[in-house]
């Protein structure tokens, strides 16, 4: 047993015993030994010297290290993360070194109360396992909180399975977050916490005390696995960001983040290269399936021999047109808010890669046939006024003549241009003065980046896109085998958590040629491993896990796959090859038949949206085929014995 501690309070009021607090986490220990205080006076101090080692960007909790090892977490108030910082106003941040009686935080509790939450404050030590008995002081008032006695292992057995049985009767977000935490070995053994749209995604110190059979038989945990260094623990749509509430109300630390760049330095190169495309294209996948569901209910009505007032046709084509236009400046601010650099230099810098002063990618690119059968090369042709505005401008430096034109459509040289720009505007922080650093700064970033950009990154980017995008394109555009290929393996790399890469083309196909077959093909892969899900559930006997199985299965026709894959077909092996099976003809057919959608990003049943320009018929048909063949042959070959 450590030494005993003696600990002031952080904030004034009436003290009071863990126990009594109103939270059941809290007042179980589950958090660690301390008091709470009551109607606290809305102000914080640190009760020690050390650091400030998490504080929320709500204001609402503070964790703190003191410089003999004490680490305690204060807690304003109960579920007051809801009030999105309303009413907090931190006078400090994390990593910053205090000192005792040092100003941490003014809160207003008359705003906590009016909200609808109490002001009761637990300060707990949560490493109280290094220490003896911890006693808390404030004026006249003392607490002394003991430290437990030593239990024989048998003892500590039982209590484990009183804690576990106590679970049954909570709420079921909390039941699973708690089941889940005690499972994975407890909060000491949890690094990260973060969730996406189905899986709770942690990454862990010590995978052996993950007790992964019991995770499973958790009743509202539809799978569990290991993938991209992260253990992933499948809770479904919606109820997942509930779990994940709950989880990282258990240990308040992880709601700081960390987690991707925790998951980052785990990966590999691959998976690294393929999440930061991820985390680069993702933001901006939105508007363009915005865009792609109005382009689809244009080509609808329009087929249907609708006749438009051509201004009003115009605005229609201003409303799908200016996303793509303008990509560069999308891909770019997002590039240079991922590498955490001011997102609106990374705007003006991709409008500066698209600007009318410059030729348009797309004229450039019609002239070149124009060119070759005149013979002339594009420097020929530059000073021809038949010609304006469809060859590149000639930049003369003298030993090379470097080709201008605009890059309307083209996403590799935004994307390594912001990655650029962000990292030189870090490196300028390091030396410029603050005094001149607000107009020093943008002005050398974006003249060194335009420079560049026009000069290096640009040209040699935009080839390298049009090779290697060119040929996948191509490879897309062989009939039959393209898509069967493309429709076989397209979840296998799901598997591996690398399938951020596509976005990258998906966008590029639909800012070359208006239309995304990608997208058509993955749909077939989708379906099909939901039809494979779906023959399991229908096969299996048992109720209960039927039951289990059809949630599972059913977001699949979302286009969702993960329940299905992890919670199913992957754990069984042969439903997820036959899943494969029926992705490959499916992409084969859709391939044969042209198929392409006119947005990204949803497939299956939302993505009919996408298909509305005359090829619903179609899309259809190859969906309902790629669902028939994974569901027959799992219904046909499958044995639930296996």
């Amino acid at each position: 047993m450590g030494k005993d501690i003696r600990i002031s309070s952080p904030i004034n009021g009436k003290l009071i015993p863990l126990n009594e607090v109103n939270d059941p986490v809290f007042a179980g220990g589950a958090m660690g030994r301390g008091i709470a205080v009551k109607d606290p006076e809305g102000k914080v101090y640190a009760p020690f010297d050390g650091e400030i080692t998490v504080f929320f960007p709500t204001g609402h909790a503070i964790g703190l290290k003191s410089d003999d090892g004490i680490e305690l977490l204060i807690h304003v108030g109960m579920d007051t993360v809801k009030l999105n910082g309303e009413g907090f106003s931190p006078k400090a941040e994390a990593q910053q070194k205090v000192k005792r009686g040092q100003l941490l935080l003014e809160f207003d509790p008359k705003v906590i109360t009016e909200a609808g939450y109490e002001t009761t404050t637990p300060v707990v030590v949560t490493n109280h396992a290094d220490f003896g008995n911890i006693t808390f002081e404030l004026d006249d008032q003392k607490i002394t909180v003991e430290a437990p006695a030593e239990e024989s292992s048998g003892a500590v057995a039982q209590e484990t399975d009183e804690v576990i049985k106590q679970f049954a009767n909570l709420p079921d977000a909390e039941r699973v977050a708690k089941s889940i935490m005690h499972y994975v070995g407890g909060p000491d053994n949890v690094r990260t916490a973060e969730h996406c749209a189905t899986r709770l995604r942690l990454i862990v110190n010590d995978k052996s005390k993950i007790q992964e059979k019991k995770i499973e038989n958790i009743e509202g945990v539809k799978g569990q696995f290991f993938a991209a260094q992260q253990y992933q623990i499948i809770c479904g749509t919606g109820f997942v960001d509930k779990v994940t509430e709950e989880f990282i109300k258990l240990k308040p630390s992880l709601g700081a983040g960390g987690g991707k760049e925790a998951a980052y330095a785990e990966m590999n190169l691959v998976q690294k290269i393929s999440r930061t495309l991820g985390d680069v294209f993702v933001p901006i996948i939105p508007v363009l399936v915005a865009t792609g569901l109005f382009m689809g209910l244009r080509g609808a009505l329009m087929s249907l021999g609708s006749e438009w007032d051509p201004t009003f046709l115009m605005m229609t084509q201003i409303l799908t047109d200016t996303a793509f236009a303008f990509l560069p400046a999308l891909v770019c601010w997002s590039t240079m808010n991922k590498f955490g650099g001011t997102p609106v230099i990374g705007i003006v810098i991709g409008l500066m890669l698209v600007n009318p002063a410059l030729p348009n990618a797309y004229a450039v690119g019609g002239a070149a046939q124009e060119l070759a059968e005149k013979g002339l090369t594009w420097i020929q042709a530059a000073g021809l006024p038949e010609f304006a505005g469809k060859v590149p401008l000639p930049l003369d430096l003298g030993f090379i003549t470097i080709p201008l034109v605009g890059y309307q459509g083209s996403v590799l040289p935004a994307l390594v241009l912001g990655i650029f720009a962000a990292k030189l505007q870090h490196w300028l922080k390091t030396f410029i003065p603050d005094m001149i650093d607000l107009i020093v700064t943008p002005f050398l970033t974006l003249l060194i980046s335009m420079a560049l950009g026009f000069l290096v990154v640009g040209p040699i980017m935009h080839g390298i896109e049009q090779v290697v995008f060119g040929a996948v394109q191509s490879f897309l555009g062989i009939p039959v085998i393209g898509g069967l290929v493309i429709g076989g393996l397209q979840q296998v790399i799901v598997i591996f958590g690398v399938h951020h890469v596509f976005s990258a083309l998906e966008i590029y196909l639909l800012s070359t040629i208006q239309s995304d077959p990608f997208n058509a093909i993955i749909t077939c892969a989708t379906i099909a491993q939901g039809g494979a899900a779906m023959a399991v559930a229908l096969k299996t006997r048992d109720a209960k896990k039927r039951a289990l199985y059809v949630s599972s299965a059913v977001p699949a026709f979302l286009g969702i796959t993960e329940p299905a894959i992890f919670g199913i077909n992957l754990r069984f092996m042969k439903p997820f090859v036959y899943g494969c099976c029926g992705g490959a003809v499916g992409g084969a057919i859709s391939s044969f038949l042209g198929l392409a959608g006119t947005g990204m990003g949803i497939t299956v049943i939302p993505g009919m949206l996408l298909y509305m320009n005359g090829q619903i018929i179609q899309y259809i048909i190859v969906n309902l085929i790629a669902l028939a063949v994974g569901f027959g042959l799992t219904y046909t070959l499958y044995k639930v014995e296996e």
